[in-house]
C-alpha cells in the first residue's frame, strides 16, 4: 500500500474513532500515535489500518485494548525529586500568604494512576499540618483512562511502587497490609477522582496549583496551546503551574512565566478584564412578584426578547424552555424547539459541550464562564462568544440555568486592529532607522542567528519529547511483563495445591472423608461426610476438627491425627462407637493418614470414616500404625 494510501486508512480510522466511540485523537502527535496503534495491531496480528478499522467495527472490546495502549500511564511517587522540591519552595510562602480560612483548591491533570496526585496529598500535608490540610485543600485528580483512575481511587500499590517515599513518609501516610501499602482512607476522601479529557471538556477554575506533567508532550503544538489557554483560565490570579521535565512554554509568554525554568514551575500572567459588566439591580420597596401586573410581565418578556446577547434558559431536568430572538437567528433555534431535551439539540455540544457546563454550574452552585467559544453565525461569519452559565436556585431548589453568550467579535475585532496599527508603528519605526546601514546590518545578523538557534532549539526540544515518550513506553511495556509474571508465578502454585488436594480426595469417593490442616481446621468435608454425620462442608469448614458437634468421639480421634500430621505414623485405625445424623448407633471404623502435598512434605491428615459391620473384637476402638 502506498504512503498516501496509508496515510488515508489512518486518518479514516481516527475519525471512526472520534465520530463512533466519542474520543478524539486527531490532536495527539502523529508519530507517537502511529507508533502506540501499530503496536496493537501487532498484536492482534494485523498490518493494514483499513482491516484493523474492520476489526473494531466487529470487536467492540477491542477499542479498550486499544485506548489503554495509547494512553501510556507511566508515573510514580516524586518523580524528579529536585522538582518536588523547588514545587514544595515555591508553594509555601504562597500558601502562606492566604488568608487562614481561605481554601487551596489543586487540579492535577492527567494523574493516570494516582502516584503523582498522592505525592500532592502528602507535600501539602506536610507542608500544612493534618487539621489544616482536612480544614482547607481540596484535590482533583482527572483523567481519560477509566482503568487509571480506578486504580488510583484504590489506592493501593505495591512495595516496588513506594521505594521513592521516603521511609517516615510511608510510615505517616500509608496503611501497610499483606505486601501492599494503601493511601490512609482518612486523607484519600479529600482527593476527588473524575474523568476528564484536556481536549474537549471545560477546565477546574480557581486554583491555587495544577500539575500537569508529561502529557502535554503527546499533543501536537495546536492541540497544546488549546490547552495551555485553559489552564491560563483555571488557575486564580498568582497560580502555579507544574509541568513535566520534557515539556516548555515557548510560545506562551503571554499567559505564564517562569518561576524555576529548570523544574518547569510557571507562574500564571494576569489579563485585564472587563470592569463594567451590568448587574441586575432589585429596588428594596419593589412589589412582590404577585403584585406585578400584565404589563410588566410583557415588558419584562420584551427586554429579553430584545436582548441582544444570545440568552437560553433550561429547566432543571434538562429540557430547553426559553431562547430569545439573539439565541434563535444565532443558533438556528425553531419555536417547536421549546420544551424538547437539551440533549437532542445541537446546541448541547456545538459550539461548545453545554451540558458539561450545565452539570458543573449546579453542581457548584456558583456560574461557570467559558472565554473564546468560536461560533459561525447564519450568514457564514464567525463570530467570537463569551459564555456565562448561571443556576437559578430559590430556598434551596434548583429552579434553572440561565445561559448567556455575549458576542465579543467586535472587541475581537478592535484588538486586531490595534495589532494590526502597532504593526505598522513599528514598520514606520524601522523605516525611520534605516538611516544605520550599519546598525541595521548587524540586528539583521544578530535576528538571523537568533532564528537559527530557535530553530535547533525546537528540534531539540521536539526529539527531547519524543525520547522522553519512548522511555515510559519501554517502562510501561516492562511493568506489563512483570505483572503476567507475577500473575503467571501465582496460578503456578494455586494450580499445584489444587491438584495434591484433588488426587487425595478423589481416591476416598465412596466414604466420608474429611481433609485438615497441620492446626487440625477442616478444609475438605465431602458430601458422604455430610449424609453420615448431618453437617453440611459450609458449616464445618475453618473450624477445628476437635471441636466439631457429632455423633463421632473427636477427641479420641487428636492422638491418631496429630501422629500422622507430625510424621510419625503412616496410618492409623480406630473402630468406635457412633451416633449417624438420624440418630441410630453404629460402629464407625475411622482411618487417618498423613496428607502429602505436590512438594511430597505433610501438609495436614486425611480422615475416611464408614458405618463397621464387621464382628465385634471386643474393643472400642484399636489403632495401627
Amino acid at each position: 500500500m502506498s504512503e498516501d494510501r496509508t496515510d488515508d486508512a489512518f486518518e479514516g480510522l481516527l475519525r471512526y474513532l472520534k465520530t463512533d466511540r466519542g474520543f478524539d485523537f486527531t490532536g495527539y502527535k502523529r508519530s507517537t500515535l502511529l507508533r502506540r496503534t501499530r503496536k496493537r495491531m501487532d498484536e492482534v496480528g494485523i498490518t493494514g489500518f483499513q482491516e484493523f478499522h474492520e476489526y473494531l467495527e466487529t470487536h467492540p472490546g477491542e477499542f479498550t485494548e486499544l485506548f489503554n495502549t495509547i494512553l501510556i500511564n507511566v508515573t510514580s511517587f516524586f518523580r524528579d525529586p529536585e522538582a518536588w522540591e523547588a514545587l514544595a519552595a515555591e508553594l509555601r510562602p504562597r500558601l502562606d500568604a492566604k488568608a487562614e480560612n481561605e481554601p487551596v483548591r489543586v487540579w492535577s491533570a492527567g494523574c493516570a494512576s494516582g502516584e503523582e496526585t498522592y505525592t500532592l496529598l502528602i507535600l501539602l500535608a506536610e507542608m500544612l499540618g493534618a487539621e489544616r490540610f482536612r480544614e482547607r485543600v481540596k484535590i482533583y485528580a482527572t483523567d481519560v483512562d477509566q482503568d487509571a483512575l480506578a486504580r488510583a481511587r484504590s489506592g493501593v500499590y505495591r512495595p516496588e511502587d513506594v521505594e521513592a517515599v521516603p521511609p517516615e513518609l510511608r510510615d505517616r501516610y500509608f496503611d501497610h497490609d499483606g505486601g501492599r501499602f494503601t493511601v490512609r482512607a482518612d486523607l484519600r476522601r479529600f482527593v476527588i477522582f473524575g474523568r476528564h479529557d484536556l481536549v474537549q471538556d471545560a477546565p477546574i477554575s480557581h486554583l491555587d496549583l495544577l500539575v500537569c506533567r508529561n502529557a502535554l508532550m503527546y499533543f501536537n503544538a495546536e492541540v497544546q496551546g488549546r490547552i495551555v489557554g485553559r489552564f491560563h483560565y483555571a488557575l486564580d490570579e498568582g497560580g502555579l503551574l507544574f509541568l513535566g521535565k520534557a515539556e516548555m512554554l515557548r510560545s506562551h509568554g503571554n499567559l505564564f512565566t517562569p518561576v524555576d525554568l529548570k523544574s518547569r514551575l510557571f507562574a500564571k500572567v494576569p489579563r485585564a478584564t472587563l470592569s463594567d459588566r451590568l448587574h441586575a439591580l432589585r429596588r428594596s420597596d419593589a412589589p412582590p412578584p404577585a403584585a406585578r401586573t400584565a404589563q410588566q410581565l410583557r415588558l419584562r418578556d420584551e427586554v429579553l426578547e430584545a436582548d441582544p446577547a444570545a440568552r437560553m434558559l433550561v429547566s432543571p431536568t434538562g429540557a430547553l424552555l426559553f431562547a430569545n430572538s439573539a439565541a434563535r437567528a444565532l443558533f438556528a433555534l425553531s419555536p417547536t424547539d421549546l420544551g424538547r431535551p437539551l440533549q437532542d439539540l445541537t446546541i448541547s455540544y456545538r459550539p461548545v459541550e453545554l451540558r458539561s457546563l450545565i452539570e458543573q454550574a449546579v453542581a457548584q452552585r456558583s456560574p461557570v464562564h467559558v472565554a473564546g467559544v468560536e461560533a459561525p453565525s447564519p450568514a457564514g461569519e464567525l463570530r467570537h462568544l463569551d459564555l456565562a452559565v448561571q443556576p437559578a436556585h430559590a430556598g434551596g431548589q434548583l429552579l434553572g440555568v440561565s445561559v448567556t453568550f455575549t458576542d465579543m467579535s467586535a472587541y475581537h475585532r478592535l484588538q486586531a486592529e490595534l495589532q494590526e496599527a502597532n504593526q505598522e508603528l513599528e514598520t514606520a519605526f524601522e523605516e525611520l532607522q534605516s538611516t544605520n546601514e550599519e546598525l541595521e546590518t548587524t540586528n539583521e545578523e544578530l535576528q538571523s542567528t537568533i532564528e537559527e538557534l530557535e530553530t535547533t532549539n525546537e528540534e531539540l526540544q521536539s526529539t527531547n519529547e519524543e525520547l522522553e515518550t519512548m522511555n515510559e513506553e519501554l517502562q510501561s511495556t516492562n511493568e506489563e511483563l512483570e505483572t503476567i509474571n507475577d500473575e503467571l508465578h501465582r496460578r503456578t502454585i494455586e494450580v499445584n495445591h489444587v491438584n495434591a488436594y484433588m488426587t487425595s480426595i478423589l481416591a476416598s469417593l465412596r466414604v466420608a472423608v474429611a481433609v485438615v490442616d497441620r492446626d487440625s481446621d477442616i478444609r475438605v468435608w465431602n458430601r458422604k461426610a455430610e449424609e453420615l454425620w448431618g453437617l453440611r462442608a459450609d458449616e464445618v469448614e475453618g473450624h477445628a476438627f476437635q471441636n466439631l458437634d457429632i455423633g463421632l468421639p473427636v477427641e479420641r480421634l487428636k492422638g491418631p491425627v496429630r501422629a500422622c500430621i507430625d510424621g510419625k505414623s503412616e496410618m492409623e485405625e480406630m473402630v468406635l462407637d457412633a451416633v449417624n445424623r438420624r440418630g441410630r448407633a453404629i460402629r464407625c471404623r475411622v482411618t487417618c493418614a498423613p496428607f502429602l502435598g505436590g512438594d511430597r512434605e505433610i501438609h495436614g491428615a486425611v480422615l475416611t470414616m464408614e458405618e463397621w459391620t464387621g464382628a465385634a473384637d471386643g474393643a472400642e476402638g484399636s489403632a495401627t500404625g
